[in-house]
């Protein structure tokens, strides 16, 4: 192998009479269902990564355009950046306060600890 290149490797096997077929599914979200804002159940997770704090908010049950479009604003609100992972939303630092007082003008609602 020669430096730079990555090995490609698909594991999976589907039976077919006689011979071997390689599985090529991608893994899919475990919520199908869109729901508006006031019916999501959102949940705060912080972590350490590097050194720095990153605050994770959702699930987030949304399309994905509608879900960039939500980072974006929010983003630009709170002067941090962020990215999204899966059905979560990650921001840079401890802005859980702030996070929480947007979302909820937005009718978002949260799960009580």
């Amino acid at each position: 192998m020669s430096r730079g290149k990555k090995l490609d490797l698909q594991i999976g096997a589907d039976f077919d009479e006689s011979d071997w077929n390689v599985v090529t599914e991608k893994r899919k979200s475990t919520f199908s269902e869109i729901l508006e804002p006031s019916k999501h159940q959102l949940v705060f997770h912080k972590e350490k990564r590097r050194g720095k704090t990153v605050t994770l908010v959702g699930p987030f049950l949304l399309e994905k355009e509608d879900a960039k479009a939500l980072l974006k604003t929010l983003k630009k609100k709170l002067g941090c950046g962020g990215t999204i992972s899966e059905e979560f939303l990650e921001f840079q630092g401890d802005i859980q306060p702030k996070l929480r007082e947007y979302l909820e003008a937005m009718a978002y609602r949260f799960k009580k600890k």
